[in-house]
């Protein structure tokens, strides 16, 4: 006889379901559940039919922390299965969903009197020391991967990683590295620190200077001692499959002053063979990205395994792409196109469309593997964190593919897509215009309509009755043709990496958005991404908070948009109307976002169904008007129609005053409590 469980429980994180059966005097056996979502968990048991009588079953809930501990979830039920038949107990068991408060900082935006100048993984235990202080159960960052292409500032952009495993080594605290044998050094150092670690923004290039140097030396003192530690040999034997090819990259790239592989006159095309004796011959110089990567994961698992034990969901930040010069790139050339960039189509960030200049994925490739490659990054997140945000998640249905040698990001096409023959756009009525379109480059016969194709001269000179014909087929095209074509490229990717671990899942899934990934998230049960002044919702100004689904993690701000009191400065009539129909309030809407205003809308938030509110710690800040920035356009992180933003914003305030001011950090746990918010 079989016995099947379906039940529904919302788990935290780190935390797995288990069954245990009992019968009379017979040892319990205990079976684990499985799940795909944390929300749903199903098992079965196979038993012999010699079984008779009653069977009693408990649910147990195991974490995982410094210690295992089992609990007893429920009282006992009781089943009576009968010979030869399959016994199903499902839905006898309900929680309640987990609702979940948050902070939102990159890394390198947090400041402590020990930083130099950028924010480290020592701050960033800080900020989770904050939210257990204040209630909170989530931190949530941006990527922390490793962007050295040029040394410079354009280094910044987070999103633009040379590896997908490797972190940045600004993120390294010195402290923990320990002092400079040289007194004078250390003395020199300890000044321009200082310098540095009080400027208002970072300086991308001062800090990598300083921090490298300090590094190295470092590495001079103790290199040799830590490179024979049982420690980093067991670090080193998980992790060279791409710790060999990032380190000879890293050594590359700075011996011929460029990342562009293409150009170097040594070892351009990936050798395997070639790397092994390059490493061989420059032992030295390339196991000082050894030495810096085991310190950054050592520092990194530290926190991650802190935040664990208190009960703090860190959540980190996958990219959807990586740089052309970068080690996947280089070494792994097969997974990537390089014939095409990403970006995205025109939205409410840019109106002339963004090109990020990734490659684009070969998809087809990385299936033959079952997506190998993506399930070793997730695994590898894995160890430091308890969630992750899928950078547009768009990406798994269609990305948006600009050909080369354009620039511009309306010159681009969903990939892959379905485009139409002449033949099909004659049926819409449409006569065929070929500035209006683009073609395919798989198959000159069919034709990608433009999304700029309104604003040609040939669109403007049709009659009303061909317009509204093309119209239909614009929307038709963009918005229908490729529904189910894209939900089942998703449900061919997506599964892969939801399913490589228990971390939480949660997709950014904002732009131009295909009714598809709804079904997409609705059935992986991703959490979305909700921002109520970019509702979802046609024919709404503003989302309305009481029906974002449970599944999702609402915010205020990203590190894409203006901060609350920025976007409330931008468009005073816009303000006036959410004074007005969204927060109900009566009269002139002030000029500047008040405390007291911040603090409110806050407080929605906190109350809407989502299961994680994670709001941007500058929002946070903004409640109280002696502790906030008296500039809330300096505390934007980044504009995307910006393709040269300089990523620089810093807090204004040490974490150790933050940690201090009790007035302060008792409001914040005071808004938390009363909102019902829990770990």
């Amino acid at each position: 006889m079989q016995i099947q469980f379906k039940i529904e429980y919302y788990t935290q994180w780190g935390e797995s379901v288990w069954v245990s059966l009992s019968q009379g005097n017979q040892p319990a056996v205990r079976i684990p559940l499985t799940t795909i979502d944390g929300k749903d968990w199903t098992g079965s048991i196979d038993l012999p039919d010699s079984v008779d009588g009653l069977i009693t079953y408990r649910y147990y809930i195991e974490r995982d922390g410094h210690e295992t501990r089992i609990e007893v979830a429920t009282m006992p039920h009781t089943i009576f299965p009968q010979k030869g038949k399959t016994e199903y107990v499902q839905n006898d068991w309900w929680s309640e969903p987990l609702r979940v408060a948050g902070v939102a900082v990159p890394v390198f935006s947090l400041r402590s009197e020990e930083s130099c100048g950028v924010g480290d993984f020592g701050d960033l235990r800080k900020l989770v020391e904050w939210a257990e202080i204040t209630g909170m159960g989530a931190v949530q960052i941006l990527p922390i991967n490793d962007t050295t292409i040029s040394h410079t500032w354009t280094d910044s952009y987070p999103y633009n990683i040379i590896s997908v495993y490797a972190l940045h080594p600004m993120y390294l605290n010195l402290q923990k590295l320990g002092p400079l044998a040289d007194p004078k050094e250390m003395s020199k150092f300890e000044k321009e620190r200082k310098r540095v670690n009080a400027l208002h923004q970072i300086d991308y290039e001062a800090v990598n200077n300083l921090k490298r140097h300090y590094m190295r030396q470092r590495y001079e003192q103790d290199g040799a001692r830590v490179l024979r530690t049982n420690g980093f040999k067991t670090f080193f034997k998980k992790n060279e499959e791409w710790l060999q090819p990032y380190a000879a990259f890293s050594f590359l790239r700075d011996k011929y002053a460029t990342s562009e592989f293409s150009k170097w006159p040594q070892l351009s095309r990936y050798d395997a063979e070639a790397v092994a004796k390059l490493i061989k011959q420059e032992k030295h110089e390339i196991y000082y990205h050894y030495y810096i990567q085991y310190n950054l994961h050592i520092q990194l698992l530290e926190v991650g395994n802190y935040a664990r034990k208190k009960g703090i969901i860190l959540k980190g930040d996958i990219p959807i792409g990586i740089s052309t010069n970068s080690v996947e790139a280089w070494a792994e050339a097969q997974y990537f196109n390089m014939s095409g960039q990403t970006g995205a189509p025109p939205d409410s960030f840019s109106e002339d469309g963004q090109n990020w200049g990734f490659p684009t994925y070969n998809w087809d490739v990385m299936a033959r593997d079952g997506y190998r490659w993506w399930i070793h990054r997730m695994r590898k997140m894995a160890e430091y964190f308890s969630a992750y945000r899928i950078d547009h998640i768009l990406g798994f249905c269609r990305i948006w593919e600009i050909p080369q040698p354009y620039k511009s990001g309306l010159m681009g096409h969903f990939s892959p897509a379905l485009p139409m023959t002449v033949e099909e756009i004659a049926r819409y009525g449409v006569p065929f215009v070929e500035d209006m379109y683009l073609q395919d480059a798989k198959d000159p016969t069919r034709y990608h309509i433009k999304i700029a194709a309104k604003q040609e001269e040939a669109y403007q000179q049709m009659d009303e009755s061909t317009r509204q014909a093309f119209d239909h087929m614009y929307n038709e095209f963009f918005y229908c043709r490729h529904n189910q074509f894209w939900y089942e490229e998703a449900m061919k990717k997506l599964p892969a990496l939801t399913r490589s671990t228990q971390m939480i899942a949660c997709g950014e899934d904002l732009g131009m958005i295909p009714e598809c990934m709804s079904w997409v998230i609705h059935k992986l049960e991703i959490l979305s991404l909700e921002i109520q002044s970019m509702p979802k919702d046609m024919g709404h100004e503003f989302g309305i908070l009481n029906n974002y689904p449970t599944l999702s993690v609402c915010t205020i701000s990203s590190h894409d948009t203006p901060t609350l009191r920025g976007w409330w400065e931008e468009d005073p009539q816009r303000s006036q109307r959410y004074y007005t129909t969204v927060l109900g309030l009566e009269g002139t809407a002030p000029e500047k976002a008040p405390g007291w205003l911040c603090e409110q809308v806050i407080r929605q938030h906190l109350e809407c169904p989502s299961a994680l509110c994670i709001i941007a710690l500058q929002d946070w800040l903004a409640i109280d008007e002696k502790l906030r920035y008296p500039d809330a356009a300096a505390e934007r992180i980044n504009v995307p129609a910006n393709s040269r933003h300089y990523w620089r914003y810093r807090m204004h305030i040490t974490l150790e005053n933050l940690l201090k001011n009790t007035t302060f950090t008792n409001h914040v746990k005071s808004i938390i409590a009363n909102a019902r918010c829990k770990k």
